[in-house]
């Protein structure tokens, strides 16, 4: 059960795009495996039934028995569903096709948008000592990506550099309102992370410019540049920071993880 009288737990924060290939999962293991090297303990909720969040941290199919789909609807140890991956101070929940049944499930629950709140907010996670905790969400507006919404603490947006990337925002940003009115009001934007920035290119550096014109502080500082060593890693089942330490995908998430540290110092 979740108990609101609590020390203050891990900073949850859900890595939200309903639009695919944006980043989102790439954005959600390098932030994580940056975070860790900052000397931080961080544990990945796998929320995408593609799994690719822990495909990415090495956790194999055969190795996933406990999943998020039981820590949504069983009501499991959580020694049992939170895994080690082979990076200290890092930790995951992963994740298989079993939940894209999930949300069918979910449906018949009373708290059905409340269960991932209700998992990661149980007095036991206390003894895991999280600093942060990140949600890879699903792209898609759907219960589970509710879920998480509801769960968090603050939404981190990445946005692919592309045309049309802006337009996207706009249905996110209604469904963070609705969250704010039904079941989460302290909900706030963590920030938006430009992701796939090509500086050589005409149209990333105009949607960088409409993006800091209309979101303003929003959008981070840094941003994550068009990379191949970034795009070779997941095939590899590691961060970048571990595949190719010095790349410029890598120095890049690195200036993301300290750049979110400082703001959640000020």
């Amino acid at each position: 059960m979740s108990d609101l009288s609590r020390p203050k737990g891990p900073k949850i924060i859900a890595v939200a795009n309903q639009k695919g290939g944006v980043g989102k999962t790439t954005t959600t293991i390098n932030l994580a495996a940056a975070l860790v090297e900052e000397g931080k303990r961080v544990l990945v909720v796998d929320l995408d039934p593609q799994g690719n969040a822990s495909t990415g941290l090495g956790i194999d199919v055969d190795d996933r028995e406990f999943t998020t789909y039981e820590l949504l609807l069983e009501d499991l140890d959580l020694n049992d569903v939170i895994q080690k991956t082979d990076y200290d101070g890092l930790c995951i929940v992963p994740a298989t096709v079993d939940l894209s049944s999930a949300d069918i499930e979910l449906m018949s629950s009373e708290k059905r948008s409340f269960l991932l709140h209700d998992a990661l907010r149980q007095t036991q996670m206390d003894g895991f000592n999280f600093d942060y905790i990140l949600i890879d969400c699903p792209p898609s507006l759907n219960l589970l990506t509710v879920n998480a919404m509801i769960a968090a603490h603050s939404i981190l947006v990445p946005l692919q550099s592309e045309f049309f990337a802006l337009e996207g925002l706009s249905q996110l940003m209604m469904t963070v309102r609705d969250v704010r009115q039904t079941g989460n009001k302290e909900l706030r934007i963590e920030g938006v992370v430009l992701t796939m920035y090509d500086s050589r290119n005409n149209l990333s550096q105009q949607v960088e410019s409409d993006a800091r014109s209309n979101l303003g502080a929003l959008v981070f500082k840094t941003m994550i540049p068009r990379n191949v060593r970034v795009s070779e890693a997941p095939s590899f089942a590691m961060p970048v920071l571990s595949y190719d330490s010095q790349s410029k995908g890598a120095v890049a998430y690195r200036a993301l993880a300290k750049e979110m540290i400082q703001n959640n110092q000020t």
